[in-house]
C-alpha cells in the first residue's frame, strides 16, 4: 500500500479519524439546533436526514469492505442482511403504532385487509425494542453464519461465491414479495408513527436518529479496523493472496472466513435498522441485487482495503445519486456505470488511492546523501 495510505493505518491515524467523526457527529447537530434557519451554515431537517441515512450506507461498505477488501470475498448479497435487519425494526415500529392506524386494529393495518385474525408467531417480542434491535442483529447473523458455513466447507470461492450470494439475495426477494409470509408483500412495512415513545415527525427525534447512526458508524469502524490490524486480520489478508499456503501453515482459513463473514452480516443488520425509521418503509425492493451491486460499488470507488475509503464511497456515490436523481434522472445509471468503469481501470484503489498517489507525488523527496555522485 502506499506510504500516505499506511500511515492511516497507524494508531494514531485511527484517533485522528475518529476525531474528525467525533466533530462531525456533534457539530452538525449543534449548528441545526442553535443556530437561525437564516443562517447560512444552518442545517435542514432535509439535510440531516439525508446524512443519517448516508451513515447507514456508510456502515455497510465498511461491512462490505471487512470480506471483500482484506478476504477477499466479494459478495453481491449484502443486501439481504440489510434488509433482514431492517424489517425486524420495522415490525417494531408498526407495532408500536397500536390502535392508531386506520382500522384501528391490534393488527397492523396489512394484515386487517387481508383478513388475518392474530400476529404470525415470528412476530411475537416485536413489540419490545430491545428485542427488535436485538433480532436486527441476531438474524443476519444466524444466516449468515448457516450460509457460510456450508459454502465456506464446500471451498466455494471466487466468481462462484459472488453468484450464490447474489441467488441468495433474488431469492429472499421473491419470498419477500408473497402477501402469504405475513411481512407486507410488495408493499412491505411503512407508516411508521414513533420509535420508542418518540414521534418520528419531530426534528429532535430526526437529529436522535442520526446521531445513533454517526456512532454506529464510528464504532464498527474502529471495531473492524481493530480486527484488521491485529492477528486475525494478518490471517484475513493471507487468505486472500494464497488460501491454500494459509492451510499449509497450519491455520484454518474457514474459521476465519466465516467469523468475518458472520461478523460483516452483523453490521449490514445494524445499518438496516437504523435506516428504516429514518425513510419510514421497507419493502422487497431492498433486497433486489442490483442494491447488493451497487453497495460493492461503493467499497470500489472509495478504496477497498482501507476501511475509511469504503465509507467515504458511500458518501461520495450517494451524494452524487441524490443530485443526479432530482436535477437529470434519466442519466443516473450512466453515471454509475461509467464511474465504476473509470475506477476499475485508471483508480484501481478507489479515490482514497488516487489521493494518496497524488500526495506522494507532491511530497518533496529525500535528499540524495552527502559523498555519492555519479
Amino acid at each position: 500500500m502506499l506510504a500516505t495510505l499506511r500511515r492511516m493505518h497507524t494508531p494514531r491515524g485511527w484517533l485522528a479519524v475518529a476525531a474528525c467523526a467525533l466533530v462531525g457527529l456533534v457539530l452538525i447537530p449543534l449548528l441545526h439546533g442553535a443556530l437561525p434557519p437564516a443562517s447560512p451554515f444552518a442545517v435542514s431537517d432535509r439535510v440531516i436526514a439525508l446524512l443519517g441515512k448516508f451513515c447507514c450506507y456508510a456502515l455497510t461498505a465498511v461491512a462490505l469492505d471487512l470480506i471483500w477488501g482484506f478476504t477477499g470475498m466479494l459478495s453481491l448479497g449484502h443486501g439481504v442482511f440489510f434488509a433482514l435487519g431492517g424489517y425486524a425494526m420495522g415490525m417494531y415500529l408498526l407495532l408500536a403504532i397500536g390502535k392508531q392506524g386506520v382500522y384501528r386494529s391490534n393488527l397492523p393495518d396489512f394484515m386487517v385487509f387481508l383478513d388475518w385474525k392474530e400476529l404470525p408467531w415470528f412476530w411475537h417480542g416485536f413489540h419490545n425494542f430491545f428485542f427488535a434491535i436485538f433480532a436486527a442483529l441476531w438474524v443476519p447473523g444466524l444466516l449468515a453464519y448457516v450460509f457460510g458455513y456450508f459454502a465456506f466447507r464446500s471451498r466455494i470461492r471466487g466468481v462462484y461465491f459472488s453468484i450464490i450470494t447474489q441467488a441468495l439475495t433474488y431469492a429472499l426477494m421473491l419470498l419477500f414479495f408473497r402477501n402469504d409470509t405475513g411481512l407486507g408483500g410488495n408493499n412491505g412495512l411503512t407508516d411508521f408513527k414513533q420509535i420508542y415513545g418518540w414521534p418520528l415527525a419531530l426534528a429532535a427525534t430526526k437529529r436522535m436518529l442520526y446521531v445513533s447512526a454517526a456512532a454506529a458508524l464510528l464504532v464498527s469502524y474502529l471495531l473492524c479496523r481493530y480486527i484488521v490490524t491485529g492477528k486475525a486480520g494478518r490471517v484475513l489478508r493471507a487468505v486472500r493472496d494464497s488460501e491454500s499456503r494459509v492451510m499449509f501453515l497450519g491455520y484454518d482459513p474457514r474459521k476465519y472466513k466465516l467469523f468475518a463473514w458472520t461478523f460483516s452480516a452483523v453490521l449490514c443488520g445494524l445499518a438496516g435498522a437504523l435506516y428504516v425509521p429514518q425513510v419510514g418503509i421497507i419493502n422487497p425492493s431492498e433486497l433486489q441485487p442490483s442494491n447488493s451491486i451497487e453497495m460493492a460499488i461503493w467499497a470500489a470507488v472509495g478504496g477497498r482495503g482501507t476501511l475509511v475509503g469504503a465509507a467515504l464511497g458511500a458518501f461520495v456515490v450517494n451524494g452524487a445519486k441524490s443530485w443526479f436523481t432530482v436535477a437529470l434522472p434519466e442519466l443516473w445509471l450512466f453515471v454509475l456505470g461509467a464511474l465504476f468503469i473509470v475506477v476499475t481501470l485508471f483508480m484501481p484503489d478507489g479515490l482514497l488511492g488516487a489521493a494518496a498517489k497524488l500526495l506522494d507525488r507532491r511530497a518533496p523527496k529525500p535528499a540524495a546523501p552527502a559523498g555519492k555522485g555519479a
